[in-house]
């Protein structure tokens, strides 16, 4: 707020439309209200195709189709005998079940790859099996019961199940032809560690609009 931001959750964009001073977001919620903005940035994740289609004036051509994959993660019990990440062979959709170690030391396998329809975070512990098949490549000694569910998650695709791998889509003005906005599809790992560049990116997109130039 000390820099004049404002962060609103619990507030889903229901409309927007493009007018001639800007973009008028319309946003629901408990107190809804409609925003009117000079730039927008739609960094909705899993959801940014939903969102540039709810933009008025927006040509739906440019909206690339949706794919999620679900990647399971387990957690290894006991302690960790890894120092650091170990990557395996990368597979069709993700880059293979692989060793992470989070900030409390303990060690996380995966993701796999589940290609779903929707986003679910259900676990399905039934996956086990294949988790230890894909450690004991390279981790030969891990024993049996030695895994417990972790957590599920899902990465943004621009491609169905057995498509070419396609790297992250930062869409702005000069590709859709509205003024003010960028829109970012597929940003999967590693979106989070790239974000800065990324940020970048999308202010070199903006940059007369922001005073940048």
């Amino acid at each position: 707020m000390s820099r004049g931001a404002q962060v609103l959750v619990g507030s889903p964009v229901v409309a927007a439309r493009v007018t001639n001073a800007g973009i008028d977001v319309d946003v629901g919620g408990s107190d809804p209200a409609t925003v009117r903005c000079r730039t927008l940035v739609n960094a909705a994740g899993l959801r940014a195709p939903r969102v540039a289609r709810a933009i008025a004036g927006l040509d739906p051509a440019t909206v690339p189709t949706a794919y999620y994959a679900k990647g399971h993660y387990f957690v290894l019990s006991g302690a960790s005998p890894f120092a650091r990440l170990v990557y395996p062979m990368p597979v069709p959709g993700g880059l293979g079940v692989h060793v992470t170690l989070d900030l409390a030391g303990r060690t996380r396998f995966g993701p796999d790859v589940s290609w779903v329809d929707d986003v679910d975070y259900s676990f399905d512990e039934s996956r086990a099996a294949s988790f230890y098949e894909a450690i004991r490549r390279y981790f030969p000694s891990l024993p049996d019961g030695a895994l417990s569910p972790g957590y599920a998650g899902i990465r943004a695709k621009l491609g169905p199940a057995g498509s070419p791998a396609q790297d992250f889509v930062l869409q702005g003005p000069a590709a859709h032809g509205v003024a003010g906005l960028v829109n970012l599809y597929g940003i999967e790992s590693p979106g989070l560690t790239a974000s800065l560049a990324i940020a970048d990116e999308v202010a070199g997109m903006l940059g007369a609009l922001l005073g940048l130039d």
